[in-house]
């Protein structure tokens, strides 16, 4: 274990036994730190929280405070963090609350960008990547494989579908459904994230099935529910159009509307 002279970190701290700890960062009593992770300089990580493997925390990054409910009272709340996480500069994560889960959870092998804020009773997937000032208010939730721009803002209880992309500087008061590209001031859903599907090596027949089904979706004039039961009879056999149609159905806060989707 490497912890410098000028951390101050509890003794009743459980932290493996091979970590880092940077100049002046402070460790809480109640935190859980995973084998292989390490620990830039001027840190705080508090509360009741978890760290996985083989994270990497950069200066400055706070971790644990308490949450900005001004319903929160000292109750026992928790932030858990998996593996092999990249949290960069001034990065700040809140626990959960009462009135949610009690937990913000992030998942493994997410990259959070200097200045990231993951407020309470969010949960985060795997493979995600928050840029620059990335701001996710209450109870957001990002799914798997999505890329959040630098400076967007994500209003309390969205829901970001797997495999989208959101552009820089958007306000996100609606949920982003999968595999789109969602961009503005409101946020709107531009089209497929193509780059992303084909990194990921999405085949082609489920690419045209997608790209249909948002043109059913965003340009047929239908409403959401009748767009998804016209989506589910023409397209029902590819998987991804299934869990696309699962999203827009099960959606609390409404679909994030479109500009044209091109031919």
């Amino acid at each position: 274990m490497q912890i410098h002279q000028t951390a101050i970190v509890s003794k009743k701290a459980k932290l493996a036994d091979d970590i880092q700890v940077g100049p002046y960062s402070i460790i809480s009593d109640n935190v859980v730190i995973g084998q292989g992770t390490k620990i830039g300089s001027h840190c705080v990580i508090e509360g009741n929280t978890t760290i996985g493997k083989n994270c990497e925390i950069f200066t400055g990054a706070v971790l644990g405070s308490r949450p900005q409910d001004l319903k929160y009272k000292g109750e026992k709340v928790f932030l858990e963090i998996g593996n092999g996480n990249i949290i960069r500069e001034y990065c700040t994560f809140n626990p959960g609350t009462i009135e949610g889960n009690s937990k913000t959870v992030v998942g493994n092998d997410n990259l959070f960008m200097a200045y990231s804020h993951i407020a309470h009773d969010c949960v985060v997937g795997n493979n995600c990547i928050i840029a620059n000032n990335g701001t996710l208010a209450g109870h957001v939730t990002i799914e798997d494989k999505a890329v959040v721009g630098g400076l967007v803002a994500i209003h309390q209880f969205v829901k970001v579908g797997t495999l989208s992309i959101i552009g820089g500087c958007s306000k996100v008061v609606q949920d982003v459904p999968p595999y789109s590209t969602c961009d503005g001031h409101p946020a709107r859903v531009y089209g497929l994230n193509l780059i992303g599907l084909r990194r990921h090596k999405i085949n082609l027949e489920t690419l045209h099935g997608l790209k249909k089904a948002f043109k059913i979706l965003f340009n047929s004039g239908l409403s959401p529910k009748h767009a998804a039961d016209r989506i589910e009879e023409e397209l029902r056999h590819i998987p991804e159009v299934l869990y696309l149609l699962n999203f827009v159905r099960s959606s609390q806060r409404g679909i994030a509307r479109s500009c044209l989707i091109k031919e």
